[in-house]
């Protein structure tokens, strides 16, 4: 068995098991905060998740890298929408943390640590998976 066969079969392991552990952070900050957490901390996460779905909707065998294939824009289009849906998020995560740090009567600094923690997890799960399918 070589390394892409290994990575295909442990891949989606090691990406369900991120994925998880950047929720379980965001969920231990939730429960240990001391204020009430407004939704709007909940959305980074929320779209993180959403880009990682959108990573895994696009099949590796699917992109061409030919510059003169009409169909293939839909695909990177599609791509491109989930980084920066992904990216986004990310900034909107840590945007949050600095909002959490300089505020005294807000929820503690590490709900935004969690946020950010859990924003990098998702999109490195996100990306793991996408890694993993090997090409048929």
């Amino acid at each position: 068995m070589d390394f892409s066969e290994i990575w295909a079969i442990f891949g989606p392991g090691v990406a369900g098991a991120v994925f998880g552990a950047g929720w379980w952070f965001w969920v231990d900050a939730v429960v240990c905060s001391a204020v009430k957490i407004s939704f709007l901390h909940y959305l980074p996460g929320i779209f993180a998740s959403l880009a990682a779905l959108m990573f895994n909707c696009v099949r590796k065998e699917d992109i061409d890298y030919s510059p003169y294939d009409e169909g293939e824009w839909r695909l990177k289009l599609w791509l491109f929408i989930a980084y920066v849906v992904s990216f986004v998020s990310l900034a909107a995560s840590v945007g949050l943390l600095i909002q959490d740090a300089l505020e005294k009567s807000g929820p503690s600094a590490w709900t935004g640590v969690a946020g950010v923690l859990q924003c990098v997890c998702v999109l490195i799960s996100g990306l793991v998976y996408w890694s993993s399918h090997s090409e048929s």
